[in-house]
């Protein structure tokens, strides 16, 4: 599990750094990328993904957050209309990528 954190965070904050001439260094695992983690594991425990809306309200992950492992290729985010009764809204829906689900177990 710990493998798979380190992998993670890496895979997460190069995503943020991709701009940057020095890879960032090796460190502990901060808060950011073990949330990270978390939310790979709640995705990868929902066969049918979740929309932005319950992981960012229910969940309290943040947008930037899922953005960062859509970049990654850790998970898709995919634009959809559901009813709620009798109207139609939009919603996003992120799934967790094969990517995804290799980090979590290794």
């Amino acid at each position: 599990m710990k493998a798979a954190a380190d992998h993670v965070a890496a895979t997460y904050l190069a995503a943020d750094t991709a701009g940057m001439a020095t890879p960032p260094r090796k460190r502990r695992l901060s808060p950011q990328p073990r949330r990270a983690l978390e939310l790979l594991e709640l995705l990868a425990s929902s066969p049918h993904g979740a929309t932005e809306a319950l992981l960012v309200r229910a969940h309290g992950f943040n947008s930037e957050m899922l953005a960062g492992l859509v970049r990654a290729g850790l998970a898709t985010a995919e634009q959809e209309t559901m009813k709620a009764g009798a109207k139609p809204v939009e919603v996003v829906r992120v799934r967790i990528t094969d990517a995804g689900r290799k980090e979590i177990e290794e």
